[in-house]
């Protein structure tokens, strides 16, 4: 470099940024175009927001309620049931109703497996959706017919 003279023009280190930039485009266009395609939906069912506090929750006294407690005992609203009449008192419970839900409560005691059974039972005397009770509304639950 001593040699050469200050207006001189010799070999130049620049970098070309123009087809950089263009392949940077092409990129971005083509993760634009293929990440929306790629999102996979979920179907859930997410319990409404809490109520504002001033409004008490609204009652329900037709829920029932399946409590699964250790030793085999199974209660509808507070009534125990024997195991074996367990299928046709859902039966009887929901063959008239036009909303066949049920909630089922399940003792930490209790094996899987019971309250897994249980829910079958329930499915097959007609019951439609099994969901899991708030804190609240499960001491609340009537009495079935």
């Amino acid at each position: 470099m001593a040699g050469m003279a200050t207006g001189a023009r010799g070999l130049q280190n620049e970098p070309n940024v123009v087809p950089m930039i263009d392949v940077l485009l092409v990129l971005l266009i083509i993760f634009m175009i293929t990440i929306p395609l790629s999102r996979v939906a979920i179907d859930l069912q997410l319990p409404d927001p809490k109520p504002p506090e001033d409004q008490p929750p609204p009652e329900k006294p037709d829920q029932i309620v399946l409590e699964v407690m250790p030793g085999g005992v199974f209660m509808i609203n507070k009534r125990q049931i024997p195991k074996e009449q367990l299928p046709a008192e859902f039966k009887s419970i929901y063959d008239p109703r036009p909303e066949k839900i049920l909630f089922v409560k399940g003792d930490p005691e209790v094996k899987y497996q019971d309250i897994i059974w249980s829910m079958d039972v329930a499915r097959g005397g007609g019951v439609k959706v099994i969901g899991i009770p708030p804190k609240d509304a499960a001491a609340g639950a009537a009495p079935s017919k």
